[in-house]
C-alpha cells in the first residue's frame, strides 16, 4: 500500500496551544503533489468518574467555537503529561476528585485529517475526596453527577457531543 511522502514543511503559526503546519506532499497515489494542512495540539483526555451510586461526572463550560456551553466529561490537555496523569490531574482539577482505581477504556482519533493528537478515555472509581483547581478558562465550568444512563441518554439525544465523551459514555 502506498503512503504519504511529506517533501517539505512550513510551521504557519506557532501559540501557546497549537502549531499549525503547512506540509507539501505527495499523495498516496503517487500521481502528484499538493499541500496538507495539519495541526500540531497536545493529546487529550476525557474521565468517566463513576461513583458508588452509579453516577458520573458532567461538567459543562463555556466554548468560544460553538458559542454555546457544552455538557462533557472532566479531561482536557495532556500538558506534555503521559495520558494516566493527565487523566488524574484534570479529573482532580476541575471536579476536586482522586480516583482510586483508573482503568483505560481506549484510544480515539477525534480528527484524524486535521491533527495527529489523540484522546485517551478512562473510567474512574474508588473516588475520593481532592482540592479543585480550575485555571482561568475554566472559572464558569460546573459539574452535575446524573446516573449513568440519564448520562448515556445525553448521549443520544444530542445533549452530548463532545466526541470523547460520546465515545467514553457509550
Amino acid at each position: 500500500m502506498a503512503e504519504w511522502v511529506q517533501l517539505s514543511s512550513e510551521v504557519v503559526h506557532e501559540g501557546p496551544f497549537l502549531t499549525l503546519h503547512r506540509d507539501e506532499v505527495v499523495k498516496p497515489d503517487g500521481v502528484g503533489t499538493g499541500f496538507y494542512e495539519h495541526i500540531s495540539v497536545d493529546d487529550a483526555v476525557r474521565v468517566v468518574a463513576l461513583d458508588d451510586h452509579g453516577r458520573v461526572a458532567i461538567v459543562e463550560d463555556d466554548f468560544y467555537l460553538q458559542r454555546r456551553r457544552v455538557q462533557h466529561l472532566p479531561g482536557g490537555g495532556s500538558a506534555g503529561q503521559e495520558p494516566q496523569q493527565a487523566a488524574r490531574r484534570e479529573l482532580e482539577e476541575e471536579i476536586g476528585i482522586l480516583a482510586g482505581t483508573l482503568h483505560p477504556l481506549g484510544v480515539i482519533d477525534p480528527l484524524p485529517a486535521t491533527t495527529s493528537a489523540r484522546t485517551h478515555l478512562y473510567l474512574a472509581t474508588d473516588l475520593r475526596p481532592g482540592q479543585l483547581h480550575r485555571d482561568d478558562t475554566e472559572i464558569g465550568m460546573t459539574v452535575a453527577w446524573i446516573p449513568l444512563a440519564d448520562a448515556v441518554d445525553a448521549v443520544r439525544s444530542g445533549q452530548i457531543t463532545e466526541a470523547g465523551s460520546v465515545t467514553a459514555l457509550l
